[in-house]
């Protein structure tokens, strides 16, 4: 089902353009933007698993600044590249702890535990 800002194709079908939001039958909410029938610019994916993505998309995936969340309540926040984390990032662990670094998709070689002093 989708909500929100669509524009007419010269072969008459309809694109979403503009900002809306759209439920899969699986139950993926996406609220954002679209252009082209396609996630790109600002935006939130929920999954039914209540993992969340907030940020940037370029044709339906994430890609450039983001937050992930994770249902345990962990999330890392930082640069995506074609859905997978990709540079500079924070994770944040289930125990409030701070991991600062280069991730590299499934890799983040020399994370530094960031230390809060308050």
């Amino acid at each position: 089902m989708t909500e929100g800002d669509c524009i007419q194709t010269e072969l008459g079908s309809l694109e979403r353009n503009g900002q809306g939001t759209h439920t899969s039958v699986s139950g993926i909410v996406y609220e954002g933007s679209w252009a082209n029938d396609n996630m790109n610019g600002k935006g939130k994916l929920t999954h039914p698993s209540n993992a969340v993505y907030e940020g940037d998309f370029v044709n339906n995936q994430f890609h450039g600044h983001g937050k992930y969340t994770w249902p345990d309540g962990s999330y890392y926040v930082g640069t995506f590249v074609e859905n997978r984390l990709e540079g500079e990032g924070e994770f944040y662990d289930t125990e409030g702890q701070i991991w600062t670094g280069a991730f590299r998709f499934r890799a983040a070689p020399g994370l530094k535990f960031k230390l809060n002093m308050n």
